[in-house]
């Protein structure tokens, strides 16, 4: 098989397209002939020789990637049958692989790709949307909610927008550049501003005088500085990321917003997890992203790569060049 590996630690042009042994199913394992194979920004800093939230590096050569789609080809000793020649999707949790023609898991991880969901959909759902679902449990979005959402045209940021409207919220979407914010104008923001317009603040503050009520903050930088002065008495922000960047407030900016009533809320990880109030909260948040794909209530948006091409993958991810969910076909 032909697989992309990770020989050193460094910039994208690392990624190497080449042969790879075909992997071979262990015991309670299946193999996939991957369809699809997820890229996240997480891939980027481990490929860059950075922790990020994992315990250890990959040891070198490593084959990145931790969600693919596919069909089962194989099985390992004492694996259901019923498996084998099933279009399955899997994240596969710390265990690298996915950006090959081949991958193995744990069958215990795998879901059926619900019919009429394609393996690219499946891929973004079983990563990006069970974390858009595990963020919006701290959310009682509604008719008189105000939405700011930045990144709009992301992968978790599509999927913000697509449900907050469908609450009944009014939605601004803050995004790079005309497509962008086109993009996120037909999920069906009310307000679709290009953030590298110095004034786009002033037309939120026209449009909304009395603010926004809640901000799901993945940004962090200079975009998130302005937007907690759009925010309106009692609001709350949800942050799960910083792609431009932690934004650090002083002690008077601290003090400004709990003057203000401003709740602020780190959402990823434990917090998240005990909000779901399940055995395995990680799956519990996959199934139900898959069954609102399925059922067309959420509609994941890809940018699509050849697997012979994850280094351009990763450097239009790093660049801000993509829109949805980064995904890598064989």
């Amino acid at each position: 098989m032909h697989a992309v590996r990770l020989h050193a630690f460094g910039p994208a042009e690392n990624l190497v397209y080449e042969p790879a042994p075909t992997p071979v199913p262990a015991p309670g394992q299946v193999r996939i002939a991957v369809a699809a194979a997820g890229v996240h920004l997480l891939d980027t800093a481990l490929r860059e020789g950075n922790l990020g939230p994992f315990p250890t590096l990959p040891e070198l050569p490593t084959v990145p990637g931790r969600e693919v789609a596919g069909t089962v080809d194989a099985l390992g000793p004492g694996t259901d049958p019923a498996w084998l020649g099933r279009d399955v999707v899997v994240h596969l949790g710390l265990a690298p692989g996915g950006y090959a023609e081949y991958a193995v898991a744990d069958a215990g991880r795998l879901h059926p790709v619900p019919p009429g969901l394609g393996p690219a959909e499946a891929v973004a759902m079983i990563g990006t949307g069970r974390t858009a679902l595990g963020i919006l449990q701290f959310t009682d979005l509604g008719p008189d909610s105000v939405a700011l959402v930045p990144a709009a045209a992301g992968g978790i940021g599509t999927l913000l927008v697509q449900y907050a409207v469908s609450a009944g919220a009014t939605v601004i979407a803050l995004a790079g550049g005309p497509d962008k914010t086109a993009r996120a104008a037909a999920n069906g923001a009310h307000l679709a501003l290009d953030y590298t317009d110095p004034a786009w603040s002033d037309t939120v503050r026209a449009h909304h005088p009395g603010g926004a009520t809640i901000l799901f903050d993945s940004v962090g930088g200079p975009v998130t500085r302005t937007a907690l002065d759009l925010l309106a008495p009692g609001a709350l922000r949800l942050v799960f990321g910083w792609s431009a960047g932690p934004l650090t407030l002083t002690d008077a900016e601290e003090a400004a917003l709990t003057a203000r009533g401003i709740t602020t809320r780190q959402v990823l990880g434990p917090a998240m997890f005990r909000l779901v109030g399940t055995p395995d909260p990680l799956r519990t948040l996959e199934t139900r992203a898959l069954a609102e794909a399925a059922a067309g209530r959420l509609r994941p948006a890809v940018t699509r790569f050849p697997l012979a091409e994850a280094a351009a993958a990763h450097h239009a991810l790093e660049t801000r060049a993509t829109t949805g969910k980064v995904i890598l076909e064989p």
